[in-house]
């Protein structure tokens, strides 16, 4: 991986500032992309000021004609990329009979359509090279269904399913695609979920689970750290998984039963 450049979506925060971080910490110059220009730069200075070489493009991946602008940016900064890693994500609650259409619209036009945005404007580019890697953060919930989850869960199946397709169709092409599903992460995201509708309050509910929901614990008995993920995103990235692809990883402790 080292001087191989990586693009990371939804890099302000979460679990995609720390995947940043571990390809960083791995030797990648990496282009952080996120639609919050003050806090994506805000990462990538930190990154630079631990050793790294980071460049913020900032943009919405809902915008294609901005995805597209932001990866050329990232190029003519860093070189050719050889690793995307989709981390960009929204989380909207609320049971099927109750959906808001607006909240349904927002969790594909992120989940899905953005993530096909950045797979198209750097698997382009990779499939002309010849070689690279696509990983998709996606969710436990894309394979094992969760009320009141709906939007969320069938968007990150849809992304899991895009993920793969693309694999496929560039496997000829020396490029890779594979789908890291976290269980729950201690993120902004999570504790912004509260204990709203059907969905635990805090940690110690997330572990022991919620049979009256058929939500099932987490057998290790820890919510994930953004760490855990990212470490499994360094992996699928680097050349330790050359032979790996059209793969889905479930990191959640156990939480989907080995789905």
């Amino acid at each position: 991986m080292t001087g191989d450049a990586a693009l990371v979506t939804g890099a302000a925060g979460g679990i995609g500032a720390v995947v940043c971080r571990r390809l960083a910490d791995a030797g990648a110059p990496v282009a952080l992309l996120d639609r919050d220009a003050d806090a994506v730069e805000a990462v990538a200075e930190a990154l630079r000021a631990g050793g790294g070489t980071a460049v913020a493009v900032p943009a919405d991946v809902t915008d294609a004609a901005a995805v597209a602008k932001a990866v050329a940016a990232a190029e003519d900064a860093l070189g050719p990329l050889a690793t995307l890693a989709n981390v960009a994500g929204v989380l909207h609650v609320g049971r099927v009979t109750e959906q808001d259409d607006a909240d349904w619209r927002h969790c594909f036009d992120v989940n899905v359509t953005g993530v096909m945005h950045a797979c198209r404007a750097v698997g382009t580019r990779l499939a002309e090279r010849g070689r690279g890697s696509v990983v998709t953060v996606a969710s436990n919930a894309a394979g094992v269904p969760r009320i009141g989850m709906a939007a969320y869960a069938a968007s990150k199946a849809a992304a899991v399913a895009l993920t793969r397709c693309l694999g496929l169709e560039l496997a000829g092409r020396g490029v890779r695609a594979n789908v890291v599903c976290p269980g729950s992460t201690d993120t902004a995201m999570l504790r912004g979920m509260g204990a709203t509708g059907d969905l635990p309050a805090d940690h110690a509910a997330l572990v022991r689970g919620a049979p009256e929901s058929f939500k099932t614990g987490i057998p290790l008995g820890r919510v994930a750290a953004p760490e855990d993920v990212a470490e499994v995103v360094a992996f699928l990235a680097s050349d330790a998984a050359r032979h790996v692809t059209l793969q889905t990883v479930y990191v959640d402790g156990g939480a989907a039963l080995g789905p």
